[in-house]
């Protein structure tokens, strides 16, 4: 059972429900914005629907690709954003390069306490949490007869096991302010089998389609939807680890979209599903992928 307090912080009257004891609670600033995933009149308070004015978002593996440019776009479009990469001064410094509004949480996100530790941190920032962007990702391309056991448990920990945690962690606090959106990335491998990475990532990104599912079915009443986003091929740094100039050229050309996707255009559909704009959206996965898939 949780107990509230009400205090005044800096002039803005804070209301704190915590649990008899430790962890996990919700902190909640400024209660009177709280505003549900409906169309509440509360909405219409924070402006158009892709303006991210006042909004908190946690993105994790945002040193790169896709979660540092979802990270430039929320925080352009207003968000207050922490970002979490795992190497202390790099995530610094992506905060410093985002500027005001954007808080470094540093950390190994399939540690132990690591989840709870940054979403305490953030609420300790900003006060609310709004967005939760699960992008941070294990991905090698180790083929069956080499992959061992340790190697396919680190990518569950990583793709799958870390944004169940991070969902756990933020769901008391997006209860309270009944909104909440959890964008989970997973991938085009998720729905199908991965093009350069191995077995292990296929299962874990088809796992985390099913976290999304299950977790859209309990949190929707609680004003929280939660969505997944399955990139294609990406023209990101990660892809090119994992594969030659000449392969990348020969994939994109085939595609009906003959060219790799960006990390922009993948950004944007997720600020879209972090938006208010997505409120009847939930429970889905939204492929990207130039046309390499269609179901």
């Amino acid at each position: 059972m949780a107990v509230t307090v009400a205090a005044r912080v800096s002039g803005r009257r804070t209301r704190i429900c915590r649990p008899r004891s430790g962890w996990p609670y919700s902190r909640v600033s400024n209660p009177t914005a709280i505003i549900s995933s409906s169309d509440a009149d509360g909405e219409k308070a924070y402006g158009a629907p892709l303006d991210f004015s006042g909004r908190v978002a946690i993105v994790t593996g945002a040193a790169r690709g896709l979660g540092r440019a979802v990270a430039e776009r929320l925080h352009e479009r207003g968000a207050a954003v922490a970002v979490n990469v795992r190497d202390t001064a790099r995530a610094e410094s992506l905060a410093a390069s985002l500027g005001d509004r954007a808080l470094a949480v540093p950390g190994d996100i399939a540690a132990d306490g690591v989840p709870d530790e940054i979403v305490r941190r953030t609420l300790d920032r900003f006060g609310r949490i709004d967005v939760l962007i699960n992008n941070a990702a294990f991905a090698r391309s180790t083929r069956l007869p080499n992959l061992s056991a340790e190697e396919f448990r680190d990518a569950l920990e990583v793709n799958l096991t870390a944004p169940f945690l991070f969902t756990k962690a933020v769901l008391p606090t997006m209860q309270a302010q009944h909104y909440g959106r959890i964008i989970n990335i997973s991938s085009s491998a998720g729905r199908m089998v991965s093009t350069l990475g191995g077995a292990h990532y296929t299962a874990s990104k088809a796992g985390l389609l099913g976290l999304t599912r299950a977790a859209a079915k309990e949190l929707g009443k609680f004003g929280i939807t939660v969505n997944a986003v399955c990139p294609g091929m990406i023209d990101t740094e990660l892809t090119h680890e994992n594969a030659t100039p000449e392969l990348l050229e020969r994939l994109g050309a085939g595609y009906p979209i003959p060219r790799l996707g960006t990390a922009r255009e993948v950004a944007d559909l997720i600020c879209f599903a972090a938006s208010e704009a997505a409120g009847y959206i939930t429970g889905t996965s939204l492929d990207i992928n130039g046309g390499d898939l269609m179901m």
